[in-house]
């Protein structure tokens, strides 16, 4: 909120000055933060500018990227970037992180300073949370392994909106080898302000695969609850084996309820999940995962990668968004090392995804203990990049 109270106090003064502003709309970078979900509609999409004008009190306008992130793509696929056009097109400052500071400092060099600057605390922007809908943390959450990736999903046609949508995530076993374990997590839109009805039969989940494909559980439903409603998700883990060619198919029965419409309808809806990694479907915060493997009774040499406060520093060469690893190039040689989902990525001082990371900035990584991966990553970006990541 205080980046955004920042921004918004340099449109204040730069607008009048002929600055043009725009927030551009894309892909969520992290899917379930505050409860939004990753909109399978432009005109979903459109909702979510709403909401996000709505929350945020903003008066800078939005831009709404295409459903396939074609202008994301094209900017480089950051998450939060920032960019400064000239009257003739040209990109005179980008930054992949957007930081008003930095950006005010660009337009008093570009179009000059103001007097008395509009501090972010003058604003007085709102901070308004997502409709209260119905509970939460009715159903407790399962646990996943660390490290998923999150795959690329087709709902099929539907008579009614998808008012409750499908997250599916591969280990990365099961995304190149085709044998591992598959989350599959269905999740309340709260744009459409539906909760769970529990006083009718539970969420019903059939999953099927092309010949000589293994599922287990084909068949699942989800928990009975004891209070009438809740917007909690519904998930499971499901066990995969010999996944080569074509679609996994998820049939979906469950009852959703509008309050303030005052209806309760039962709803049937099918999904098409591929073997293939989705680029644009952004990484999940906070969510319960493995604990990483045991540490061994022998304490590993003191400084050596996995001892307590064991650290490394050095030049990433190398992210494998894929795979979920870096190299790092050390003074010792090079290293490749896995990162967790819940590694803390810090890029400049600031929580970073590891999408943003590039080759040629220097990096320093503490290591967790009994483990070969590191729990937090430090990143200077004041050394220029050389090539692009190698994001596979």
């Amino acid at each position: 909120m205080r980046n955004v109270s920042s921004l918004e106090a340099v449109y204040r003064d730069y607008a009048p000055r002929g600055v043009r502003f725009y927030y551009v709309y894309k892909a969520l970078a992290h899917p379930e933060t505050n409860g939004y979900v990753t909109p399978y509609t432009l005109q979903e999409r459109l909702m979510h500018v709403k909401e996000a004008e709505r929350k945020l009190g903003s008066q800078i306008p939005w831009l709404c990227d295409g459903i396939d992130n074609p202008l994301k793509h094209a900017l480089g696929d950051a998450p939060n970037s920032e960019f400064v056009v000239d009257p003739d097109g040209i990109i005179v400052r980008k930054r992949q992180w957007s930081r008003p500071n930095e950006l005010r400092a660009d337009l008093e060099e570009l179009v000059g300073p103001v007097e008395n600057p509009t501090r972010p605390e003058d604003l007085n922007l709102p901070q308004l949370a997502p409709p209260a809908i119905a509970p939460r943390g009715v159903v407790p959450r399962i646990t996943v392994p660390a490290r998923m990736v999150p795959l690329v999903i087709e709902p099929q046609e539907s008579r009614e909106p998808y008012y409750v949508k499908l997250r599916a995530e591969a280990e990365p076993s099961l995304l190149n080898g085709g044998n591992g374990k598959l989350y599959l997590g269905f999740h309340c839109d709260p744009l459409y302000h539906v909760h769970w009805n529990n006083l009718a039969e539970p969420i019903r989940v059939r999953i099927s695969g092309p010949e000589g494909m293994s599922v287990t559980p084909g068949q699942w439903q989800g928990p009975q609850v004891s209070v009438p409603s809740d917007i909690d998700p519904r998930e499971l883990l499901v066990e995969v084996a010999d996944w080569s060619d074509g679609a996994l198919r998820v049939v979906v029965d469950y009852f959703a309820c509008n309050d303030e419409e005052g209806w309760c309808k039962p709803v049937h809806q099918e999904y098409l999940v591929y073997r293939r990694s989705d680029r644009d479907g952004g990484s999940v915060r906070n969510r319960r995962t493995e604990s990483p493997p045991a540490a061994s009774n022998q304490p590993p040499p003191r400084g050596a990668p996995g001892a307590p406060g064991a650290g490394l520093a050095g030049r990433l060469t190398k992210v494998d968004l894929q795979q979920g690893r870096i190299e790092v190039l050390t003074p010792r040689g090079p290293r490749s090392l896995p990162v967790a989902q819940n590694a803390r990525i810090m890029l400049d001082g600031q929580r970073a995804d590891l999408r943003q990371l590039q080759p040629g900035w220097p990096v320093r990584l503490r290591i967790a203990p009994g483990t070969e991966g590191p729990e937090v990553i430090g990143i200077q970006s004041r050394s220029q990049p050389n090539q692009r990541p190698d994001n596979r």
